[in-house]
């Protein structure tokens, strides 16, 4: 047992006091033992990586804090040629693993350089950053059960991944479909080497300003990332208060090519790419020689929430009157603790965004962190 250390110490948002009980899991087997026991008392849990995606309340957390300590990574030949995968352990940090496999050439993950957090944590909220996510390269997770306790490992393509979700997520004002720890994460990254490769994604090349089809090295796409995270005060930095957040607090949203088209022309989207390997399986005794047609593709668009807030009349830098809680004077998009705001504060905050937002264009944004303790 560790002597419980106030949350507000532990989170980037700097928000919640010391709970009831707090463990250390340093190695995969103490995590294991840990999981186990807080099961077998039927108490209150939740596990604690780097804090980056957590809005913890003001109240002390009447439960158990476990905290994801353990680190490694190991290299695994991939069956398919030019591809090498990485093993990493669940408490490992993120950007530490990025910069590992740029330094040894396996391009995947360099779009996601400079995001906080654990290794862990990633799966959990399909975790991307410029149109990169980590559903391209994840192979599998090893994992705990709560309901059972056992350990197995699970392909990739049980996770339910989605737009920054997963059935391992705690979604605002949900439960996850599945009870589950995260114990290592396994990926399958592309061997590139010192030259680099040539940058498909749209998001990622207007980012980096890329308009020709040469190759780049990863090094350098991982530099730019980070620099552009920093003029985003995106990269934590105690002296800048502009990073006391949890990143995006809200979620950019997926909608309807019909409502997308409903909003100001100026209102950054991008497409979401449709499933067009869809197999349709017709019974034998039912097959009269005729295929039917195929269904409608249904179009959906991802929007800007950061462009959504800006337009609602909230300027980066707000705040509520008499509030320690304000808008990221750089980005839109990230709630900051300005310095000794509650969570009180900040979920007023946010309530308010959301209600300007609500009014302006009539869409519901949604809370990007976990919330414990925290109603919206």
């Amino acid at each position: 047992m560790t002597t419980p250390i106030p949350l507000s110490q532990l989170t980037t948002l700097r928000t919640g006091a010391a709970p009831e009980r707090m463990l250390d899991a340093t190695t995969t087997a103490s995590l294991i033992e840990a999981l186990r026991e807080v099961w077998a008392r039927h108490e209150e849990w939740f596990v604690l990586g780097g804090g980056s995606n957590l809005f913890v309340g003001d109240e002390p957390f009447e439960g158990t804090v476990i905290r994801v300590l353990t680190t490694g990574i190991s290299l695994i030949p991939s069956p398919h040629p030019g591809r090498m995968r990485v093993r990493v352990q669940a408490g490992h940090n993120w950007d530490d693993l990025v910069a590992y496999t740029v330094e040894q050439g396996l391009a995947g993950i360099e779009a996601m350089s400079g995001i906080p957090g654990t290794v862990g944590a990633a799966p959990v909220q399909n975790v991307g950053a410029y149109g990169q996510e980590i559903q391209e390269t994840l192979v599998e997770v090893e994992l705990i059960d709560e309901s059972t306790g056992e350990v197995s490992t699970v392909p990739a393509s049980e996770l339910g991944l989605g737009f920054r979700t997963s059935v391992l997520k705690h979604h605002y004002d949900s439960v996850p479909l599945r009870h589950a720890v995260i114990l290592s994460v396994t990926l399958d990254l592309a061997e590139v080497g010192a030259a680099g490769r040539v940058v498909r994604g749209e998001q990622l090349r207007r980012a980096l300003g890329l308009t020709g089809e040469e190759a780049v090295p990863l090094a350098w796409v991982r530099s730019e990332i980070l620099r552009i995270r920093a003029s985003k005060g995106m990269l934590l930095d105690d002296a800048d208060a502009d990073t006391s957040s949890a990143g995006s607090f809200f979620q950019n949203l997926i909608v309807s090519e019909t409502v997308a088209n409903q909003l100001p022309p100026e209102c950054p989207r991008w497409p979401v790419a449709p499933d067009l390997d869809t197999v349709t399986v017709i019974p034998l005794e039912a097959y009269d020689g005729q295929v039917p047609a195929a269904p409608a593709v249904r179009s959906e668009v991802k929007v800007s929430a950061g462009w959504l807030i800006e337009n609602s009349g909230i300027s980066k830098g707000f705040r509520l009157p008499r509030s320690r809680a304000g808008i990221s004077t750089k980005h839109a998009l990230a709630l900051t603790n300005r310095g000794g705001a509650t969570a009180g504060e900040l979920a007023e905050l946010a309530r308010y965004i959301q209600a300007r937002v609500h009014s302006e264009f009539g869409l519901l944004l949604q809370p990007e962190p976990v919330l414990v303790g925290v109603e919206l």
